[in-house]
């Protein structure tokens, strides 16, 4: 009787037990992860990858949205070529079926993400995860259906990939020319190939698991779908035990060379895909803990780490091409210049210099096709095809660019190979669009407003940004007359913007400098602006400046407030203004913000508490009233530049808002929730003032010598960063803001290295207990490990 009663046991134990089945998304357990909110399960998401990226909907549906090819920007790319318009999966029990494309979560993880769906009729889960491998021209998507009933299910799976072989934006300038897509099965090997009628593009989906049937359509597929693609779907079999699991693998190949790299693709992720997601999981432990943040506030300390994952999701690599950070995703999955200016600030600053080289490389190799005499480029596709030659303010943006990559990497032969470029940029800014010799090029800067292309405020203050920057430069490497000239320059043009671009009336910068007849067909289109949108309290302004327009001679080139655009807060980002014109203008600034950050407009400022953004999200892709991540970004350098922690902070936690608002672990273009559902560039808002302002890091690793210099907000006691990536060095500083004194705890891995520490408001000083004589305005540390203590009486 003993023995029956084993055997039993062991019998319902076996049958109550889940299967054992190898799971890619066990993997996953140990690593961060957020949730979305039910809300928002009809939102964009990503699965991204260097060669390849998944864009559909939380809810695990594939919609056609996007605009840059209409309707066309979502589904599974792998640069220059679009793969499939999605997926839809099924799941059958006799003549019922259950389409996957309601899901009722959605997780997400730096390197992939998972989406649940309850069958609740037949008490059927199904979990779906997928990810995209580094550096491979594919995906995997993993099923686990799940028999939560008491009763053993006979289970039809079925999966229809929505293939769809196009070529990216401005393909036709390459001559990459849609054509039909054809549909192979090949029943022995269980996969389905398509290729696009007269191109040499692939695409090819199949399991591990023999697949029990194949056909062209399904009932899940999406109703209607533009272009030339076709539907294929793969059936699987099979027998379901109570309170067990199946696990059935797909894998997506793809290739726009040729049917060799395609079956290699899909060889590799059968046998390897274990591998390559350990490999991708131990990559993003290793962004993680390149200048890892520990903060009092944990939800700016989590939006911080995973806005370096977010920029690692915009890694776009197309080898004949090159590698370089896109812009955003789904409608910029190509590469752009001012926006490289910006993101890669943030790469720098979190420890991504490689990233930061090989887009520096291939704006400048694009750039030098496009250009030849130092203009960088605006946006170019991943085919090559460049839409846009530059606007000016980009040209000046990336020769500073190039001193941050100098400062942060001490790359001298990168930056001794491009200095010529440099000295040809300077040349095309200052005597090619500076017909009048002002010192102000001329031509169109960040605000992409009509009229808005004479003399920009952002274009002014970004070349003399970069005639500064280039004086650093050139030093370094030896050319003392470079130097010389351009230092001359920037000191002259510092001096110039200060005085011929602030405006007193308006305790502010202007927006751009010009006549009156300049200034009357742009005043006049922000009036029709402004009462189109119905802002009264602006048309009041603008007539009133109206009326200011008649004192000015008709021949007097001024400054000019209109539009209250961001850029106007460009002179406070760089340093440039003077004190108290920057403080009078980031007071003035605070009356164009909402919750969630700066508009990019001012005069598109609503009175009501949030903005229109927030209240319905907009069918039709604008920036008019928009509120975005970059003005708030820049605002926030802007003031941790004049000593204001606690504003820079503010408008960091303005950023925090937008975080995780629709995407999970991520941050859209415009606040809190429209355009791009992830951006490069906002890194740059949030880790270039913590890094480089709260935490004082401000390094030049071809000297060897890092300044710190730091200035927390007071409610943050305690903070540290560890292993801030410095050239070869890696440098941690943790501090502790006691009421008798500031504690750094600073260690270094070079300890040849210099540390530079800034001692001004410090009334006496000790290093490792030792009292430390006062000299000049820091000390000169060499060595591996020290408690500094900046006592303050």
């Amino acid at each position: 009787m003993r023995i029956f009663s084993i055997i039993f046991a062991i019998i319902l134990l076996a049958s109550c037990s889940k299967s054992s089945e190898k799971s890619l998304y066990q993997q996953t357990s140990s690593s961060p992860s957020i949730e979305g909110k039910k809300q928002n399960l009809a939102s964009p998401f990503v699965t991204a990858g260097d060669r390849v990226y998944i864009v559909g909907h939380q809810n695990g549906s594939f919609p056609e949205f996007g605009w840059h090819i209409k309707d066309e920007m979502s589904g599974i790319w792998d640069h220059p070529i679009k793969l499939m318009d999605g997926f839809s999966a099924s799941v059958g029990i006799g003549s019922d079926r259950y389409c996957l494309n309601d899901a009722v979560s959605f997780v997400n993880y730096p390197f992939g993400n998972s989406h649940q769906f309850y069958w609740e009729k037949e008490n059927i889960a199904v979990q779906r995860f997928q990810f995209v491998p580094d550096s491979v021209e594919g995906a995997i998507v993993e099923f686990k259906i799940s028999n939560e009933g008491n009763e053993a299910k006979e289970i039809n799976f079925s999966f229809l990939a929505m293939i769809d072989l196009l070529p990216t934006w401005l393909g036709e300038r390459t001559n990459m020319i849609d054509a039909e897509d054809q549909i192979t099965f090949h029943e022995n090997e269980s996969w389905v190939v398509a290729k696009d009628k007269n191109n040499p593009w692939f695409a090819a989906f199949g399991s591990s698991i023999k697949a029990t049937g194949f056909s062209e359509g399904s009932n899940c597929a999406q109703a209607t779908r533009k272009g030339l693609g076709k539907d294929a779907a793969l059936s699987f079999s099979f027998h379901l035990p109570a309170h067990q699991e199946k696990i059935i693998a797909i894998y997506i190949a793809g290739s726009y060379q040729s049917e060799e790299a395609l079956l290699s693709t899909f060889q590799l992720l059968k046998k390897q895909g274990d591998l390559l997601l350990i490999q991708k999981i131990d990559r993003y432990k290793e962004i993680n803990n390149h200048s890892h943040l520990t903060l009092p506030d944990k939800g700016i300390e989590q939006m911080y780490e995973w806005l370096k994952y977010n920029l690692d999701w915009l890694t776009r690599k197309v080898p004949e091409q090159g590698v370089g950070i896109s812009a955003g995703l789904p409608d910029f999955p190509w590469w752009f210049g001012a926006d490289a200016a910006y993101s890669l600030q943030g790469a720098l600053a979190t420890g991504n210099h490689a990233i930061a080289k090989n887009s520096i490389i291939l704006l400048n190799k694009l750039s030098e096709k496009t250009n030849g005499n130092g203009r960088i480029i605006h946006e170019a596709s991943t085919n090559g095809a460049v839409y846009n030659p530059g606007n000016v303010n980009e040209t000046a943006q990336f020769i500073t660019l190039l001193l941050h990559y100098y400062q942060w990497t001490g790359d001298k032969k990168l930056i001794t190979k491009l200095f010529p470029e440099v000295k040809k940029a300077i040349h095309w800014l200052l005597k090619e669009q500076d017909p009048d010799g002002n010192g102000y090029p001329n031509g169109g800067g960040m605000m992409e407003i009509h009229g808005l292309d004479s003399e920009m405020i952002d274009v002014a203050v970004y070349t003399q940004q970069a005639l500064s920057s280039a004086a650093e430069i050139a030093r370094s490497l030896g050319d003392q007359t470079a130097a010389t000239e351009y230092q001359d320059l920037a000191d002259t043009l510092k001096t110039k913007i200060n005085k011929e671009w602030w405006q007193p009336l308006a305790n502010s910068f202007g927006d751009f400098r010009g006549t009156v007849a300049e200034a009357k067909p742009i005043l006049e289109a922000a009036l029709v602006r402004s009462d189109t949108l119905k802002k009264p309290w602006a048309v009041a302004e603008l007539k009133e400046t109206q009326k200011q327009l008649k004192k000015y001679s008709s021949s007097e080139r001024v400054p000019h407030v209109i539009y209250h655009n961001w850029v106007v807060n460009t002179p406070m980002e760089t340093g440039i203004a003077d004190e108290d014109k920057a403080l009078a203008a980031l007071q003035k600034a605070k009356m164009y913000e909402n919750p969630f950050g700066v508009f990019v407009t001012g005069i598109d400022r609503t009175e009501e508490p949030d903005s229109v953004v927030l209240k319905s999200r907009k069918k039709i892709f604008s920036y008019t009233g928009a509120v975005m991540t970059l003005p708030t970004g820049v605002l926030a350098v802007a003031a941790a530049n004049y000593g204001k922690p606690e504003d820079a902070l503010r408008y960091i936690e303005k950023l925090n808002r937008s975080f995780s608002y629709a995407l999970p672990g991520s941050m859209s273009e415009v606040s809190p929730d429209f355009g791009m559902m992830t951006q490069a560039w906002n890194i740059y808002g949030v880790a270039v003032p913590i890094i480089q302002h709260f935490f004082g890091i401000r390094p030049k690793a071809y000297e060897k010598t890092i300044f710190i210099s730091p200035h927390l907000p007071t409610s943050w006691k305690e903070a540290s960063l560890d292993n801030i990536k410095v050239g070869e060095n890696l440098v941690s500083i943790a501090i502790n803001q006691k009421e008798e004194y500031n504690e750094y705890r600073i260690t270094q891995t070079l300890a040849d290295w210099t540390l530079m520490i800034d001692n001004k408001n410090a009334k006496r000083i000790t290093v490792n207990d030792e009292e430390t004589k006062l000299s000049g305005d820091a000390i000169k540390l060499t060595g591996s490990k020290f408690v500094v203590r900046l006592h303050k009486k």
